[in-house]
């Protein structure tokens, strides 16, 4: 629930708090459904840890009235076809591999978001209801659920403003452990897996707070310049950081030309690293993207995670986007 959803705005380091204003907003603020002009629904799919993870999301959003709007997705992380080598030894020591069996684990997020115009102008909120499915085979699976809140005002004069405040509630989820299995392997190796593993975990709140301002050109050029300061209430290895709070800001630029096409960059993730010989060094992660808009339909790649200079853990992100009106015309 924390990787962000849609080509476009991983593109731009997920700088989009501030600025999101389509289907995708249920994830990044759901304050910006009411931005869409009807309906519309997007996926995206991406390949993480040299093909071995699939990352996957759907979204649905849609106009109730002209004071509200209505939104769902759904994402999936999943590791399938792993090896259960956990009977590859029989009770009398010898090695079968007909025992082998294959097993998947996935995470899922499903998150139901409502957006309401409020009284002053240009101010919006919204709200998500999220539900939390994790499952590890058939050794354990969980249930979570939590709520985020977000609001996005517009001044009017290109410049908006965003907060998502995500897990208000705190998440949380609650497992359950096949037991039969779990002791079938508690005693495999000496001091290993003694001990049933803790039922409960616990997701804290996080803030995210958005400011963008979009600049037009002549020649039909413009320029989307947006930021992020994502706070977590904890001590981190952020370039900001304090037991109360720790901040990483990330930056997102996105620069079109007749709402046709789009090229992006950003950078976020601003991280103090220690060292070997306990110096610290910053890295940071830059993104790129680009994207083609023609009549309601929307493609979108991304090449994000590209490092910390030293490392390349890129991964290669598509979307698509449709208004769905486009087919009643």
């Amino acid at each position: 629930m924390s990787i962000g959803v849609d080509a476009a705005a991983l593109g731009m380091s997920n700088a989009v708090v501030a600025n999101t204003g389509d289907v995708n907003s249920g994830y990044w603020n759901p304050a910006g459904l009411l931005q869409i002009e009807n309906k519309q629904v997007a996926v995206m799919h991406a390949n993480y840890f040299a093909n071995i993870a699939q990352y996957d999301y759907a979204g649905f959003g849609m106009i109730i009235d002209n004071q509200s709007a209505f939104g769902v997705s759904l994402i999936r992380f999943g590791v399938d076809d792993i090896l259960n080598t956990t009977q590859l030894i029989d009770s009398q020591g010898n090695i079968d591999y007909n025992r082998i069996s294959l097993f998947s684990t996935a995470d899922y997020g499903l998150t139901v978001s409502y957006a309401r115009a409020l009284p002053i102008e240009g101010f919006n909120m919204g709200v998500n209801a999220k539900i939390i499915r994790r499952i590890i085979g058939n050794f354990a699976n969980s249930w979570g659920f939590g709520f985020d809140l977000g609001f996005q005002f517009d001044s009017g004069n290109d410049w908006k403003i965003g907060l998502m405040l995500r897990d208000i509630t705190t998440t949380y989820n609650t497992w359950t452990i096949n037991e039969d299995a779990f002791q079938s392997i508690q005693e495999s190796i000496p001091g290993e897996n003694q001990d049933l593993p803790e039922t409960s975990e616990i997701t804290l709140p996080k803030a995210q707070l958005g400011l963008s301002k979009k600049f037009e050109f002549h020649n039909d050029m413009s320029l989307l310049a947006a930021g992020n300061l994502n706070m977590e209430f904890a001590q981190t290895n952020a370039i900001f950081s304090t037991n109360a709070v720790s901040i990483d800001p990330a930056l997102g630029f996105e620069w079109g030309y007749t709402d046709l096409v789009f090229l992006r960059a950003g950078v976020g993730n601003f991280q103090q690293i220690t060292q070997i010989d306990d110096t610290k060094k910053m890295s940071f992660q830059p993104n790129i993207g680009l994207g083609f808009k023609y009549r309601g339909i929307q493609v979108d790649y991304a090449l994000t995670d590209l490092g910390n200079q030293s490392v390349a853990l890129y991964s290669n992100i598509f979307s698509l986007k449709v208004d769905l009106d486009v087919f009643g015309q």
